[in-house]
């Protein structure tokens, strides 16, 4: 990856200056912040509930029947993906709270489920959030192992079937990035000098990490194993199902916001510079989905209103559904698109045909 600055064009601006107006003055006429609420605190109390009841009964040693042992671990599953989705990402985007000290405790709540904050911080807020769908830049579509996930990454003959693979796979995010990627990012951070640029200490966030993962192994797999019966194959067995069931759903949210048909791969020109704006940028790699249920908003995060997300991090996903509509009216307003699938399996399907067509070998490489 190049970690020479791209540009944004500077077209447009029009654009950015009214939406970013007529947000301010949504805020300031109806007197609420734009970090958490209410709804906030008792939607991270669920999720937490959700994920540390059952991991409760299940080390009490209570619980021994075999269907309600497996029962809890996908309550544990969804709780998991549930502070992931809903709890985690708003406080490390600095949204859940007006307070840093806030953030920076709820965002470590990514540590407390096997992860890290820091490198997700810099691979999600830094790179993707930046350089959205730019080939070698945002690290969410970097094609790797077997998958293919932008038109200019080059074309193995395996991607021809990842449109049918590729579901199986994403249920190994979590584990993935519990036991591999977070130590190779952040050595890659280091190396690349973006963990400088962040003005973050190496010494700290290596602490910090090695410290986590530990505390994580020994609650999730010490802890069962010293004071329950369940055998140690068992628990491994019950933390692979977790995390699989947890990794998949949280795939299947955050891939359809931009690796779906109808968005948009940008390549920057000979001088280092991307044809749009950066907030036309957003809108033409980003698409919302499902946007009429409101079950469903509420359990990923406001998460399928990726437009909103993406134009506005900083703010709590509570509001999204309330921007929506001074979002889209001023991108019609100025002949902008604004992209939507109508319903969450509209955008699975939109993801699927872009897996199949990504997975042609191109006429010309």
């Amino acid at each position: 990856m190049t970690l020479s600055p791209l540009t944004f064009s500077r077209t447009k601006l029009d654009f950015s200056s009214m939406l970013n107006k007529r947000v301010n003055e949504y805020f300031k006429s109806n007197h609420i912040s734009r970090t958490g609420n209410t709804e906030m605190v008792v939607k991270t109390l669920f999720m937490f509930v959700l994920y540390l009841v059952p991991y409760a009964l299940i080390v009490s040693g209570i619980v021994t029947t075999s269907w309600i042992l497996i029962l809890l671990v996908v309550l544990m599953s969804l709780g998991l993906g549930g502070i992931g989705l809903s709890v985690m990402h708003d406080a490390n985007h600095g949204a859940y709270s007006g307070r840093t000290w806030v953030n920076t405790l709820i965002g470590y709540s990514l540590n407390m489920i096997g992860a890290n904050s820091f490198n997700w911080k810099m691979q999600h807020n830094v790179l993707h959030h930046t350089y959205t769908n730019v080939h070698e830049e945002d690290e969410d579509i970097i094609s790797r192992g077997v998958l293919r996930l932008s038109p200019h990454a080059k074309w193995k003959s395996i991607y021809e079937f990842q449109h049918i693979y590729a579901w199986f796979l994403y249920g190994l995010m979590t584990l993935s990035w519990m036991f591999a990627k977070d130590f190779a990012r952040i050595v890659k951070y280091h190396k690349t000098g973006l963990v400088k640029k962040q003005k973050a200490s190496i010494v700290k966030e290596w602490f910090i990490l090695i410290a986590t993962k530990v505390f994580y192994i020994g609650y999730i797999f010490i802890v069962p194993l010293a004071f329950t019966s369940i055998p140690w194959w068992q628990i491994l067995i019950g933390i692979f199902v977790m995390h699989y069931i947890a990794g998949f759903m949280l795939a299947i949210i955050f891939q359809p916001a931009h690796v779906i048909d109808g968005t948009e791969f940008p390549l920057p020109d000979d001088d280092r510079m991307l044809e749009n704006n950066w907030a036309v940028h957003q809108l033409l790699t980003t698409t919302n989905f499902g946007n009429k249920s409101k079950l469903f908003s509420w359990y990923v995060g406001g998460l399928n209103f990726q437009i909103e997300h993406h134009l506005f991090p900083n703010v709590c996903h509570v509001h999204y559904r309330r921007i929506a509509s001074i979002v889209r009216n001023t991108a019609i307003e100025y002949g902008l698109p604004y992209k939507s699938a109508v319903t969450f399996l509209d955008a699975l399907m939109g993801h699927a045909r872009l897996l199949k067509q990504l997975g042609v070998k191109p006429v010309v490489e």
